[in-house]
């Protein structure tokens, strides 16, 4: 069984920010394995504290027999990790799907190279009863740390009960959980059942409602538990969203540990439209006005018009930003140019040509 190294359990219990890693393809939609490290190596200099590679926004298509690309792509952007040879903790996280036979076979693969985590999806579970997926988690868990995932129904996933939440926390090896059925009820369900936890202390809540990301973070909850009043708080972030412009996602989440520290109006008033922003950038990005469709290819989208991916093509030829797409992601972009990090990429990307020259 691997375990979650002592440094890396500090990182996410403090928090972080960890990008939902997209796939990089060329222009006859194979894999482009130097865009694909050139994308990685964006997230490891925008401050970011991990990636979570082999996930939704990496496009479940890669694990098809036509495609064949799960291993490839996880082992790219866990090499690029490696040589960047940084000198602070940074998780590697791989996306872990289907029965339970796939999951452990994922699982097995995810440590063969070298990934901290398995971020568990329970989407295309349908048809298993809430004891089947948990014991589908405690069998993934003997393998690698978990890193449970609330998804929203939406997108492939399932409402899970109360008691559900309340047995998972108590896995061993389960060492955080991100909470993404974009339901404020659903997602209380969730850090109820840590609060009442025997691991309360140990595992770290992950926002991954990307529509109401800030709130989250700042999120205070309470409850009395056997006499003892116990507050539970998201620690950080594991989205898609943090996909695109990632350093202000860093720079965010620093506003959101300066107010918890020194609490004051305005920061506070600041952080109320910086929410509300973000969550308009979100609707757009995300595609919230047709149930989600365009999500990938709107990350896509704001990746392209940065000059970090060279198109917006995805293994799906069906999966195409939506009608109006387009033109609302012009509109955020004009409405909100202080969410995105244009400056900061002019100057990664500068550096990153640099180097091939030299090289």
């Amino acid at each position: 069984m691997k375990r979650l190294e002592n440094n890396l359990k500090s990182l996410l219990k403090e928090g972080t920010v960890i990008p939902a890693h997209p796939l990089c393809l060329d222009e006859n939609r194979q894999f482009d394995e130097e865009n694909q490290r050139l994308l990685t190596q964006y997230y490891l200099q925008s401050g970011a504290g991990g990636i979570a590679v082999g996930v939704h926004s990496t496009q479940f298509e890669i694990r098809r027999p036509e495609h064949n690309l799960l291993e490839t792509v996880l082992r790219v952007s866990a090499d690029e990790v490696e040589q960047s040879e940084l000198s602070r903790p940074f998780v590697k996280i791989a996306g872990i799907c289907g029965p339970v036979e796939q999951a452990i076979d994922e699982a097995h693969l995810a440590v063969s190279l070298g990934y901290d985590m398995g971020l568990l999806s329970m989407g295309g579970l349908q048809g298993l009863t809430e004891e089947q997926i948990l014991n589908r988690t405690r069998e993934v868990a003997k393998i690698i740390p978990v890193f449970g995932f609330y998804l929203q129904p939406s997108v492939g996933g399932r409402i899970f009960t109360y008691d559900f939440w309340s047995k998972f926390v108590e896995i061993d090896n389960v060492e955080a959980i991100k909470c993404a059925p974009f339901n404020r009820y659903q997602t209380l369900d969730v850090v109820r059942a840590l609060a009442y936890s025997s691991k309360r202390d140990q595992i770290a809540l992950y926002t991954g409602n990307d529509d109401t990301i800030v709130q989250d973070l700042l999120s205070i909850y309470r409850f009395n538990v056997q006499g003892e009043e116990v507050e539970i708080e998201f620690s950080g972030g594991l989205l898609g969203h943090w996909a695109v412009w990632t350093s202000r996602a860093v720079e965010l989440l620093d506003k959101v540990r300066a107010y918890k520290n020194n609490p004051n109006p305005e920061l506070w008033r600041a952080l109320q439209i910086l929410s509300n922003q973000t969550t308009d950038a979100n609707a757009v990005l995300f595609d919230a006005a047709n149930s989600f469709q365009g999500c990938i290819p709107g990350i896509h989208e704001a990746l392209r018009r940065q000059g970090l991916m060279k198109n917006i093509l995805c293994l799906n030829p069906n999966e195409i930003l939506s009608t109006g797409q387009y033109d609302e992601l012009s509109r955020i972009h004009k409405a909100y140019p202080e969410l995105t990090d244009n400056e900061f990429v002019q100057g990664f990307l500068a550096i990153a040509q640099g180097r091939q020259a030299v090289g």
